[in-house]
């Protein structure tokens, strides 16, 4: 049976606009994105960066930075570092914007190191004769400066980028909009690749293989598209058999590592039914992408609106449209083991996992899986999952021993 609970501790932040974009900047780090577009209703628009911690009893999230983007909403964003740098691209209307993200230890407002927050130390600045003493009092703070920026839809009426995302595989970004147009970039560049039109209404979703040369789009007509990105070649179609002879559409789609095999990932997808809500059950499916057949699916009794795989494979967590809820799944088997009703009050735009790390004091240590959720109502929430109770092996040879022999003088004294 599932973990069950109602949505008490879990709340980290409120910001003043509506969210619709998560990502981790490191294992402490969360960047949220959204706004509320270019009317002029006083609400912001932009990013807010939040530095995690836990104290024992609850997770905690202090602000770090707040970076705001005049008119432009951030619909999607994606973050990219490697051992030189950290990026930012998020999609503001018709274009995708590029940051630069600077990380920098501070104490009292006074820089002390420039540092790469992934791998350590970068340059020494300046030190002050109690730098020691500064070091354990710093803390790690962002610049977010803008650098290039590229149309990625060219829609006539109301242009929009919808998803943007990079492969870590080779440096490649890939964006969809409106116009149902795939886009594939050099990163960082921004130098356009390859052209994919294969869809004819918006693009919803987009994701790269995390080990193969694949990326998966989906649209709102209703074809799921599996890619070689590195010649801009069509693999697949997925299709499968839906129920009734109704009509679903893919909502969401990402790719997970199977754990133990290398060069090999499963595609998890979000399937939602068109008409008659409350009477067909919306699917949480697992793929093998090349062969093009479904492993396992899990049904949900309302329509889905975001999904997440950790960076581990193990877990996949979803978000719900109308209830607002959150629940996690092994990916293995596709069982659920948490389920959180009413985490928001409205619709989850954007679920991430808090990334598996080796390092005891990670925020993530005191649960087996943590996972951020947004909504438009402005929340920041973060779920974690108990360690599931499981029983030594030696125990469990003991139980059977004792089982055995208590049924063997059980059967001699009755004369079986």
């Amino acid at each position: 049976m599932p973990h069950t609970r109602r949505n008490r501790d879990g709340l980290l932040a409120k910001v003043n606009f509506p969210l619709y974009t998560v990502q981790m900047l490191t294992n402490r780090h969360v960047l949220v994105g959204g706004g509320g577009g270019s009317s002029k209703t006083g609400v912001a628009n932009g990013f807010e960066i939040y530095e995690l911690s836990h104290d024992g009893v609850k997770f905690l999230a202090e602000e770090v930075l707040r970076h705001e983007t005049g008119p432009s909403v951030v619909m999607n964003c994606s973050t990219y570092s490697d051992n030189k740098h950290s990026y930012l691209v998020a999609g503001q209307e018709s274009h995708c914007q590029l940051y630069n993200v600077q990380s920098v230890l501070v104490n009292n407002k006074e820089e002390i190191e420039d540092i790469d927050p992934h791998n350590g130390i970068r340059k020494r600045m300046n030190k002050t004769k109690n730098d020691i003493n500064s070091k354990q009092n710093a803390k790690l703070k962002f610049v977010i400066k803008p650098s290039d920026s590229v149309q990625t839809d060219f829609l006539e009426e109301e242009p929009i980028q919808r998803v943007v995302r990079i492969s870590r595989f080779n440096k490649t970004m890939a964006t969809g909009g409106t116009d149902g147009v795939v886009r594939l970039w050099e990163f960082p560049t921004l130098k356009q690749l390859y052209t994919l039109k294969a869809h004819k209404q918006e693009i919803d979703d987009l994701d790269f293989s995390p080990c193969q040369s694949y990326l998966i789009s989906i649209a709102k007509d209703g074809l799921a598209i599996l890619w070689d990105y590195n010649n801009g070649k069509e693999i697949n179609r997925l299709t499968w058999q839906q129920p009734n002879g109704s009509k679903y559409l893919y909502k969401r789609c990402r790719f997970g590592v199977i754990e133990g095999e290398k060069n090999a990932s499963s595609l998890y997808m979000l399937t939602n039914p068109i008409g008659r809500p409350g009477k067909l059950k919306s699917y949480l499916q697992k793929w093998l992408p090349a062969e093009g057949t479904i492993q396992k699916s899990a049904a949900v009794d309302e329509s889905l609106s975001a999904l997440a795989v950790r960076d581990d494979g193990r877990f996949v967590a979803l978000g719900t449209m109308f209830s607002g809820s959150v629940s996690i799944y092994i990916a293995f088997s596709l069982q659920r083991v948490l389920h959180i009703p009413g985490v928001h009050s409205m619709f989850v735009t954007g679920l991430e996992f808090l990334p598996v790390s080796s390092d005891p004091h990670t925020v993530n240590s005191i649960a087996e899986a943590a996972v951020l959720s947004i909504s438009v109502d402005n929340q920041v929430c973060i779920h974690g999952l108990p360690f599931r109770s499981t029983l030594p092996a030696w125990l469990a040879i003991i139980v059977i021993i004792a089982t055995l022999l208590f049924t063997f003088i059980l059967c001699s004294y009755i004369g079986i």
